[in-house]
């Protein structure tokens, strides 16, 4: 818990004003909640590591379309370090530390090489799923000026898929492909779990609007 403290008060130092609904303390408690609860169910892993990265994933979070974002991680992983070893954190774990956070993101392509940051992944990826993730993802989507949906192809069976246009195509560009994506079996479980409630609220979505 010594590491969450010192975490979330930089955290909103560094957002100040900036924090938004999908990425948010909340956001960050409940990603090191769940990571917590893999890595004891998992078991052998450096539980200080997994905090830290936990609450620091996102420190440098510019918008989603930002041409920054592809970079978020990167610079959060930088950041990340220089706090940490600034707060006596032994160099190994810094490293640790920075290599889980460089992994997280979708988009990075950094490969989660470490038992610890493949529960921070797969922690930060349930997030994007179940209702949760279909409440971030439209919240997401409206700060980006998405529609909901294409009214006239809300499957786009007769167009290409635009998640930056329609927060409804974001299921199929991006989420639903998490769930097969996961690491650890208490992950896979959870995700399958929620990837099945996706879609059960996009067909009901689908029977109120055709």
């Amino acid at each position: 818990m010594r590491w969450q403290a010192l975490c979330e008060a930089e955290v909103t130092r560094v957002w100040q004003d900036a924090q938004d609904g999908a990425h948010d303390l909340g956001h960050l408690r409940r990603v090191w909640a769940m990571a917590r609860d893999i890595a004891i169910e998992v078991g052998g892993c450096d539980l200080e590591v997994i905090e830290a990265a936990a609450f620091l994933h996102d420190l440098v979070s510019p918008p989603k379309d930002s041409p920054a974002r592809k970079e978020a991680a990167h610079l959060s992983a930088a950041q990340a370090s220089r706090f940490l070893r600034g707060h006596g954190m032994v160099e190994e774990r810094v490293k640790s530390v920075a290599h889980a956070i460089e992994a997280h993101s979708f988009s990075g392509g950094v490969v989660a090489q470490t038992l610890e940051a493949q529960i921070v992944q797969d922690a930060d990826r349930l997030e994007a799923l179940g209702a949760l993730g279909i409440a971030r993802c439209f919240n997401v989507s409206g700060q980006m000026g998405a529609a909901l949906f294409d009214a006239d192809d809300p499957l786009a069976q007769q167009r290409d898929l635009d998640d930056r246009r329609y927060a409804l195509d974001h299921f199929e560009t991006k989420l639903l492909r998490i769930a097969e994506r996961m690491h650890t079996a208490p992950a896979a479980r959870l995700a399958q779990e929620r990837a099945d409630f996706m879609r059960v609220f996009r067909a009901q979505l689908l029977s109120e609007i055709s």
